[in-house]
């Protein structure tokens, strides 16, 4: 994760569950922009599994569209 920590610029991730848990184990994550759907799978990679450092993220804003979807923002204390 050397390239990781020698990164200057914002970072966006989307669809790799792998690669956020990495950057969150390595204390890496400053922000979490959530997109909670109002439905039940049953089966999918879970975005927070594994070893990770304990972190404190404070809600910095939320949105819910008209189809019920929650866009939350999370920034790291």
């Amino acid at each position: 994760m050397r390239w990781a920590r020698a990164w200057r610029n914002d970072l966006t991730i989307i669809g790799s569950a792998s690669l956020v848990r990495s950057l969150h184990a390595e204390g890496l994550i400053d922000n979490f922009t959530l997109l909670i759907h109002p439905l039940t799978l049953g089966t999918g990679t879970r975005l927070f599994e594994g070893p990770a450092p304990l972190t404190e993220f404070e809600l910095t804003g939320s949105v819910t569209t008209t189809k019920g979807v929650i866009i939350a923002h999370y920034t790291r204390r």
